[in-house]
């Protein structure tokens, strides 16, 4: 990811559900929060529910891969948090990366 970097901090975290803003779809939940700098931020979740490390695992990495690829098009100033639905555990790439751009294109910082 050349543009951002990753939320790490529980605290980074809760500041985003806090007072960020969220919309959701079929397999992924964004919250988005401005966060004064010149990138971006992003943080992705994926419950136990979802599935064992292994299944979580692979769901972190394809929306990390989503995102990188489509990094140049996302607007830069914002902390992202990307939760993911139990829906999505079967799902491939193109489905999880179409999910992604579709919630970019609703907070309207997908150009």
């Amino acid at each position: 990811m050349k543009f951002s970097e990753s939320l790490k901090k529980n605290k980074d975290f809760q500041a985003v559900y806090k007072s960020g803003k969220s919309y959701a779809n079929k397999y992924l939940v964004l919250y988005m929060k401005e966060n004064g700098l010149q990138k971006n931020r992003l943080g992705i979740s994926v419950s136990k529910k979802v599935g064992n490390s292994v299944v979580r695992h692979h769901l972190t990495r394809l929306v990390r891969e989503s995102y990188r690829l489509q990094e140049e098009r996302f607007q830069c100033g914002f902390d992202l948090v990307v939760i993911v639905r139990v829906s999505a555990k079967e799902k491939n790439y193109h489905d999880i990366e179409s999910a992604l751009i579709h919630l970019g294109n609703l907070h309207n910082i997908y150009v």
